[in-house]
């Protein structure tokens, strides 16, 4: 077994936007600089606000988003010189919404079927045979192949894309926000048996998500974005108990606390304003409007990520402050 499943070196995605009559064109940097490896058989948590660039950056691993610069490996081979199909045996996606992600006019044997045929497996029995074993691993009845989404609810039709994603035997799932449109009531099962479908199937994750409390639970280890860069990384433990960016602390001290269990330093990590643009990012750290700690240097100088300890990394000039 290798020892990387998946390595990003200096990746980048750049889009070009505006024209020449409107205001001009400039250029969004959705993600700039991201350097990580995910091993095999464990889960990466990917997490930081909305509009971070996380999304985009899944995107470009699952090789549906050219990098402008850099590199995506795919079990040591470039995703560029990979075929499509090939990758996608590789590394599946389950998508945020699970209303929108799934073919109204398709039943769910179709939307399982569909790859199996595409990819050439097997013939009608064997099809029909994965699909139906596919349904029970997510804890779906048979008699569900053949109904529609909209006859199901939304945990149901999140276990639909769970299929969808694994019917393949991928060993990389990307799980975009998997939880964040459903109830409360049913997050905890599909985490759940996200993490039973780990151990049983041998798969690697990255469990993309704004919420920390989530992270926590499922990672082996965190990386923090913010404004497209990597601004923390580490083992989960590490990154939850001692966090050496303002950024990662204000995410931490956001995690609902019914027990008021945050000591009292939590009104001070607290970081103020929202996420500026990606069209006209600060100078600087790209945190310095927003950061309770900021120096004259911050606003002028980018900090590297740079090592705190071993595995585990932060971009702050500050880096050696435990608070």
């Amino acid at each position: 077994m290798a020892d990387t499943l998946l390595s990003l070196d200096d990746l980048a995605v750049h889009f070009t936007v505006g024209s020449a009559l409107a205001g001009g064109i400039k250029t969004l940097k959705a993600v700039e600089g991201i350097s990580l490896d995910v091993k095999p058989g464990e889960c990466l948590g990917l997490v930081g606000e909305s509009g971070c660039g996380k999304s985009t950056l899944a995107l470009a691993i699952m090789g549906l988003i050219a990098p402008t610069r850099g590199r995506v490996a795919l079990d040591g081979s470039d995703v560029k010189q990979r075929p499509r199909l090939e990758t996608a045996r590789t590394v599946q996606m389950v998508f945020q919404d699970p209303y929108a992600s799934l073919n109204p006019r398709q039943t769910v044997r179709r939307t399982l079927a569909d790859p199996l045929r595409l990819q050439g497996v097997g013939n009608k029995a064997e099809v029909d045979g994965r699909v139906m074993d596919m349904l029970a691993k997510v804890g779906l009845r048979p008699e569900h192949a053949d109904r529609y989404p909209h006859e199901f609810s939304g945990g149901q039709r999140q276990r639909i894309g769970i299929a969808r994603a694994l019917i393949l035997k991928p060993k990389l799932v990307i799980c975009d926000e998997p939880v964040s449109a459903l109830d409360v009531s049913i997050r905890a099962q599909i985490i759940n048996l996200l993490l039973e479908l780990k151990d049983e199937m041998g798969l690697s994750y990255i469990m993309i998500s704004h919420d920390l409390g989530v992270v926590e639970h499922v990672s082996d280890r965190v990386a923090v974005m913010y404004l497209g860069r990597i601004v923390e990384q580490g083992g989960w433990q590490e990154i939850f108990e001692n966090p050496r960016h303002p950024y990662t602390r204000a995410l931490i001290a956001a995690i609902p606390d019914p027990f008021h269990r945050v000591d009292a330093t939590a009104n001070r990590t607290k970081a103020k304003g929202e996420i500026a643009s990606a069209l006209n990012p600060p100078s600087g750290c790209p945190f310095h409007p927003r950061c309770p700690i900021k120096a004259d240097r911050c606003v002028s100088e980018l900090p590297a990520l740079e090592a705190v300890a071993p595995g585990h990394r932060a971009a702050c000039h500050f880096r050696d402050r435990t608070v």
